[in-house]
C-alpha cells in the first residue's frame, strides 16, 4: 500500500469514518476510495482534495512533515539561543562542543 493510500486509510480510521461515508462526503465512488487506500490507484489532485476535505484536513496539513516535539529543556535552550548575538552563539557552540567531548 503506497504511502498516500496508507495515510488516507489511517486518517479515515482515526476519524471513525467508513469508506462509504468518506466517498459520499467527497462525492466519489466507494470503490475509488478503496482503490486509493490499497494503492491500486493514485488519486488526482482534485480527488485527493475531496477526500481530505471529507476527512477534515487540508492538502498542506496532509503533506506537512511531522516534526517531533522537543523536550522542554531543549526547547528552553533553543529559545535562549535565539536571543543571543552571533558572537554569543559562537561562544555557546564552542562551550557545548567542549562539554560534549567529555
Amino acid at each position: 500500500m503506497p504511502k498516500i493510500g496508507r495515510r488516507l486509510r489511517d486518517l479515515r480510521i482515526q476519524k471513525k469514518l467508513t469508506m462509504k461515508e468518506v466517498a459520499e462526503i467527497a462525492g466519489i465512488a466507494q470503490s475509488s476510495v478503496s482503490y486509493i487506500e490499497t494503492g491500486n490507484n493514485s488519486p488526482s489532485i482534485e480527488t485527493l482534495e475531496a477526500i481530505l476535505t471529507a476527512l477534515g484536513i487540508t492538502i498542506g496539513e496532509f503533506f506537512a512533515e511531522e516534526k517531533p516535539e522537543l523536550e522542554p529543556e531543549l526547547r528552553q535552550l533553543l529559545d535562549t539561543a535565539k536571543k543571543l548575538t552571533p558572537e554569543q552563539r559562537e561562544l555557546a557552540q564552542r562551550l557545548l562542543d567542549a562539554l560534549s567531548k567529555d
